[in-house]
């Protein structure tokens, strides 16, 4: 018996509806150079006052000019789900009543020195639409 699998679809989202989708999740990775090399760490977010607030197990001095955000929701079985990637400067928030607010806020990874609170200044969003493969 010859089975063919067909293959899902990906449909691309206008910037809109991408933040859209990542105002409703909580959880990312942020992807940042360093040393000539591409570092991917877990964080959390949260979309406030048109900046995205990522909280980050990293050294605020890794992440110098820019960084890209990327967040997903992917239902493996189904195949279905959405895909985001946000990208711009950043910059370390150090005023101690607003990363009070926001370490309130965002549950971090980790405490001490690499607990990082960023603000990205998006440049770029997109995203896409995971879609089930038609039959």
């Amino acid at each position: 018996m010859n089975r063919h699998l067909a293959t899902p679809r990906m449909a691309e989202v206008s910037g809109a509806e991408a933040l859209w989708l990542v105002e409703g999740s909580s959880l990312g990775r942020l992807v940042y150079p360093q040393r000539g090399r591409t570092v991917v760490r877990p964080a959390r977010h949260v979309w406030e006052c048109g900046h995205l607030i990522v909280r980050a197990p990293v050294q605020a001095a890794a992440v110098r000019e820019a960084a890209t955000y990327q967040v997903d929701e992917i239902r493996v079985v189904a195949g279905t789900g959405w895909t985001v990637t946000l990208s711009g400067p950043a910059d370390v928030i150090t005023d101690p009543d607003e990363a009070g607010h926001y370490r309130r806020t965002l549950a971090g990874w980790t405490h001490g020195p690499h607990d990082t609170l960023l603000r990205l200044h998006l440049k770029t969003v997109s995203g896409f639409r995971l879609l089930p493969a038609e039959a």
